[in-house]
């Protein structure tokens, strides 16, 4: 089955286009656009057909599948979300798709991450740059240093926080995907 996502996200890259420029081509916003290419929402067939239209290739080609699955991922693929105190990269797109979910996340002075709910699954981080506290449950703590990790299961929910003096970095990684 066509993951309708990833296929506007390669055709888009093919095309040398920015989320703003094809969202711009096709009078749609940023966001939304960036939803379709995580699968977090779906088109109707009329914007799928301006989508289409936008990047130069009719229905028919759009859904005709051509390319292996993509095994090694650049930093051109990755898509970064900002928010308050915090950026993600999505380093593997549509990796919802997948047993398991990858992102960076960047932490500021006094940041935290959001607060991962009670799941089936189990996440592991590792700290490239600074340190940040596991908080589990709001009465544990522990805290991680650059070059070590952390391994939680999906049983109680945890955040991470920032409290050092200088930007944190983690590798989080989750199973399955929850982000």
């Amino acid at each position: 089955m066509l993951d309708i996502g990833k296929r506007i996200n390669q055709l888009r890259k093919k095309n040398d286009l920015t989320l703003d420029e094809l969202a711009s081509r096709c009078e749609l916003t940023k966001g939304f656009l960036s939803q379709l290419e995580r699968n977090l929402t779906s088109p109707s067939l009329q914007t799928l057909e301006d989508i289409t239209n936008a990047l130069g290739v009719s229905m028919s080609r759009f859904f005709t599948e051509d390319e292996d699955e993509q095994v090694v991922f650049t930093k051109d693929d990755a898509f970064i979300d900002e928010q308050e105190g915090r950026t993600l990269h999505w380093i593997v797109p549509n990796a919802q798709k997948n047993a398991m979910e990858p992102i960076i996340i960047d932490l500021q002075e006094g940041a935290s991450s959001h607060v991962m709910a009670i799941h089936k699954g189990e996440e592991f981080g590792y700290v490239l740059q600074g340190t940040i506290q596991l908080m589990i449950n709001n009465h544990s703590n522990y805290s991680v240093k650059k070059g070590e990790c952390f391994y939680v299961k999906g049983n109680e929910e945890y955040y991470l926080k920032n409290d050092g003096k200088s930007n944190a970095r983690v590798l989080w990684i989750s199973t399955p995907p929850a982000f």
